[in-house]
């Protein structure tokens, strides 16, 4: 009896020996083809081919399904199709289950930036800072974040520690660039973005965003000869680039130098035939020439798009050149009635009238804008030159 206790042990303890040695081998074999499937899945995103890579996290998860490097390669994966949303979810998982995880707290962030939820993406970009302070390319994320939800200065604390790190990182400096130009500090986004044409910051040619930036920096002060140099300077790399284009254009259009202007609002239109404010521009242009019929066309060609305050007042300015002033004051008050606090149509809808010998209706158009309590300097100005 005893005997056949002990063998059944015996028997019991070689199996349990057995299958233990069944069960190591099993999750080696498993851990071998997890890992190779995940080198083969990242391998799959380096290259793009987004299928491949999504098959082989699938297979893992099938597997494993809280393995952090599969939930962050399908976030991944996901996320360069631009499917953010569906990322997130992957992302957020990892984290539920792998804590702290900075690849997956890197890819959640860039969603919510992709989503615009830019409150959200701060707020990840600081728990992996928690981890890794220094991390200059999420220093940079947080700082651009702060810029975009309007926080000027802890935006502009980010991007100057950044330069504290690496004096001539070219991210931090076209931010700081991006920053004050969004604050209407035009000669201070000059300075960061003029500092990437220095020799040593960047490797290849400056970006041509930058050139676009400067040239829109000179466009905002008036110094528009100066635009023109940079923006002709992007349009020799890109003829077609709709920025360097609209940015010439816009600077001879400052010029007063309105065929010169044409040049490039026609060539917007050649690629953008339906550009309506393009369309008024160039309308704008013709008017300023005296040839009336083409301004004509072209402000109808941009009200046959859609309604545009501005192609209607080109066209009161044409009726007004020509003398139709009765034409042009109907549409100036239909205007008015459409944009009340438009200071430019109080003072056409003036000028039509003292053309007209009406002037004392014309102080009263230009009071009338006063009473909405808005100061402009141009209104006191043809108000005192006509009291007195």
């Amino acid at each position: 009896m005893k005997e056949d206790i002990f063998n059944s042990i015996l028997d019991n303890t070689e199996n349990s020996s057995f299958n233990m040695q069944f069960d190591t081998n099993k999750d080696i074999h498993e851990l071998t083809e997890i890992s190779d499937m995940s080198k083969k899945g990242y391998q799959f995103l380096k290259e793009d081919k987004i299928p491949e890579a999504v098959d082989c996290f699938n297979k893992i998860l099938a597997i494993d399904e809280y393995n952090n490097y599969a939930l962050v390669g399908m976030g991944d994966a996901i996320r360069k199709r631009g499917a953010f949303r569906d990322a997130v979810a992957f992302y957020q998982r990892c984290l539920a289950h792998h804590p702290g995880n900075n690849y997956a707290l890197f890819g959640l962030a860039d969603c919510f930036k992709a989503l615009n939820q830019y409150h959200k993406a701060i707020e990840i970009w600081e728990q992996y800072l928690l981890h890794d302070g220094k991390n200059i390319t999420v220093l940079t994320r947080v700082a651009d974040a702060y810029r975009k939800i309007k926080d000027f200065k802890h935006s502009k604390e980010i991007y100057l520690k950044v330069l504290d790190m690496e004096a001539n990182n070219p991210y931090a400096i076209i931010g700081l660039g991006h920053l004050h130009y969004d604050f209407k500090e035009y000669r201070e986004a000059l300075f960061y973005w003029e500092k990437m044409l220095q020799p040593g910051i960047t490797s290849n040619k400056v970006d041509i965003r930058v050139l676009t930036s400067i040239g829109n920096c000179h466009r905002k002060l008036k110094t528009f000869e100066n635009g023109i140099v940079f923006f002709e300077q992007a349009l020799e790399r890109d003829p077609y680039n709709f920025y360097a284009l609209f940015g010439l254009a816009d600077c001879y259009r400052g010029l007063n130098q309105s065929s010169c202007s044409l040049e490039y609002w026609n060539r917007i239109l050649k690629q953008d035939p339906r550009n309506k404010v393009i369309l008024t521009r160039a309308g704008d242009a013709y008017r300023a020439l005296g040839d009336y019929d083409r301004a004509v066309d072209y402000y109808e060609r941009a009200l046959n798009i859609e309604f545009d305050t501005y192609a209607v007042l080109g066209l009161a300015l044409v009726d007004k050149a020509k003398g139709n002033y009765d034409t042009a004051i109907e549409s100036l008050q239909c205007l008015i009635q459409q944009d009340m606090k438009n200071y430019r149509l109080y003072l056409e809808l003036a000028d039509c009238l003292i053309k007209q010998g009406d002037k004392a209706q014309a102080i009263k158009v230009l009071e009338d804008f006063q009473r909405q309590g808005i100061r402009n300097t141009a209104i006191l100005g043809q108000l005192d030159a006509l009291r007195n």
